[in-house]
């Protein structure tokens, strides 16, 4: 299995079935393995917090480093990916009616949710710390 695959599968939920599945093979009772797959729910979303505890702190360090490249590396490479992606969704397949490929729909649907999601999310947090300081 490549790399990105076992990203993917790892990120799109498959390690949670995977364990999910060998709890279930467990020779316990139905409330052990509720609570079995509770902690490991409650494990990943810790891990997942960790994770952007680190990525906020790295984003700190761009930021406060001189360079103008680290300063705005993310803004490019977000215009340059969202830009490809646009592009190639619209243009594939559409030399004659247009429509949206099935398989760019989830995609949209999610960067939409997760943009949306960040700013408002972001901006709320911004302006209550603006409140109480």
């Amino acid at each position: 299995m490549g790399l990105l695959k076992a990203v993917g599968s790892l990120l799109g939920g498959d390690t949670i079935k995977d364990v999910g599945n060998i709890i279930d093979n467990l020779h316990t009772s139905d409330e052990e393995k509720a609570e079995a797959r509770q902690k490991i729910e409650q494990l990943l979303v810790d891990a997942e917090q960790k994770a952007q505890v680190q990525v906020s702190a790295r984003w700190e360090a761009d930021l406060k480093h001189g360079s103008w490249l680290s300063k705005n590396i993310r803004p490019i490479t977000l215009i340059f990916l969202t830009g490809v992606f646009v592009i190639l969704s619209v243009f594939d397949g559409n030399l004659g009616e247009f429509t949206i490929g099935e398989s760019y729909i989830p995609v949209y649907q999610t960067l939409l949710i997760t943009v949306y999601g960040a700013y408002f999310a972001g901006r709320s947090i911004e302006k209550v710390r603006k409140v109480t300081k």
